[in-house]
């Protein structure tokens, strides 16, 4: 068997180009254009690539986007300063706080004090505690695009075990919370596994779709996969100059019935789920404001 490939990165140039025409449509029924405020703090490598990406995918969009480039000595209350004033600011309709952040930061006071509307992350406590209720705001971007790849690959999700490697509060959680809910892309029976797990690869082999979300690279090989089983590589690792996901992608690809590469996977939807919450929290703010 060799496993039909995901490809996340067309699958996410289709959305980006029915976002355009969306954010047009908007710009002229209101003479306003949805913006992204990015902050990034210190020099971290990766950090200052990825929001790169997203101030181009911006721009291809016809989003307006400003980059905040902070010295990595920056105190937590200066931190905290801008981003109140990104709060107040009524042209700025979306904030993201690019982490990691350096070692004096509380990073969960930070996201923390992020308005749960500019909170295009979703990673605001109120906005978490409306997706388990399944009435989100905004949907979590890396989950969110690992769902919509389901879709677009006409992946059938409901009554299926998903098994989920990893316990994060950026994918691990979030994911597993919108594929158990009632709805589209969801419906599934969902186990959540992590370093405490017993019987590991018993439990990944139960799995009719696997997404791996654990942070080592090649963790998940052969031997853990069910035959025919949908694979997501969510992983993004950095070794020897060469990005690796959580998936042994060769050896897996003899097993599985569809899989994600890496690069070009579940990265190109994040960035593709963000630009579409952007424009939702300026549509949401122009809707708060008229009644304020």
């Amino acid at each position: 068997m060799t496993a039909r490939l995901i490809d996340g990165k067309a699958i996410a140039a289709s959305i980006r180009e029915r976002l355009k025409n969306s954010v047009a449509e908007f710009q002229n029924s209101t003479n306003v254009t949805p913006k992204l405020a990015a902050i990034l703090v210190g020099e971290d490598p990766a950090s200052q690539v990825y929001v790169r990406n997203k101030e181009q995918a911006c721009a291809k969009a016809g989003i307006a986007s400003e980059v905040h480039r902070l010295s990595g000595t920056i105190t937590q209350s200066e931190l905290l300063d801008l981003v109140a004033r990104l709060n107040s600011d009524k042209t700025v309709h979306g904030i993201l706080v690019q982490l990691p952040l350096p070692k004096q930061i509380n990073e969960t006071t930070v996201l923390d004090s992020v308005t749960p509307l500019k909170d295009v992350d979703c990673f605001h406590p109120e906005n978490v505690g409306r997706l388990a209720q399944g009435r989100p705001r905004f949907l979590p971007c890396t989950p969110h695009g690992v769902q919509v790849l389901l879709r677009e690959s006409n992946v059938n999700v409901d009554g299926t075990h998903v098994v989920v490697l990893g316990r994060s509060e950026i994918v691990g959680k979030p994911v597993g919370l919108m594929l158990v809910q009632k709805g589209e892309t969801a419906n599934a029976t969902v186990t959540i596994c992590h370093s405490r797990t017993r019987n590991l690869t018993e439990m990944t082999r139960s799995a009719d779709i696997l997404i791996a979300a654990i942070g080592k690279p090649e963790f998940v090989t052969r031997e853990m996969v069910k035959p025919g089983a949908v694979v997501i590589d969510v992983g993004i690792n950095r070794v020897e100059d060469k990005l690796l996901g959580d998936v042994a992608f060769d050896e897996v690809s003899s097993v599985a019935s569809a899989i994600t590469p890496v690069p070009g996977g579940v990265g190109p939807m994040t960035i593709a789920m963000l630009l579409e919450n952007t424009l939702m929290a300026a549509k949401l703010q122009g809707t708060v404001n008229k009644i304020t």
